[in-house]
């Protein structure tokens, strides 16, 4: 009999490991997820404000034809774009393998309530009696 209870105790340890290792592999992934995602954001939301900022040397959002200028600098604009979603998406990659050196385990969200005993006042209490 106790050899059965020492297998259920090993198999209880094995199961909480492998619970353990996913629940560390999702936490990764997660975090993974969440920063290549911030990444990418960052990236296009830069590239916007440059759009937004400095697009009339371009013609950005012009229905016009491109003088022979703007379809120069709608050249190099095109050039550094490339560039910068190039280097963005390489260190997005990065990430990926510099998250294989760690242990990560999401902490969740956690909220502790406290519970505090309800105190009667006279009356319930006189009434509570009296229904008994």
């Amino acid at each position: 009999m106790d050899h059965s209870y020492e297998e259920m105790i090993r198999t209880s340890e094995a199961f909480k490991q492998q619970k353990s290792d996913k629940f560390k592999e999702v936490s990764k992934d997660r975090l993974l997820k969440i920063s290549k995602k911030k990444v990418q954001t960052t990236m296009i939301g830069a590239l916007s404000t440059v759009e937004e900022k400095f697009g009339f040397l371009w013609g950005h959002k012009q229905e016009d034809p491109l003088t022979p200028e703007q379809e120069h600098m709608k050249e190099l604009y095109e050039e550094a774009r490339s560039e910068i979603l190039d280097r963005g998406n390489n260190q997005a990659r990065n990430l990926e393998a510099e998250f294989a050196n760690y242990d990560i385990n999401w902490l969740r969200y956690h909220i502790s309530l406290p519970v505090r005993p309800i105190q009667q006042q006279e009356g319930e209490e006189n009434a509570r009696e009296d229904q008994s």
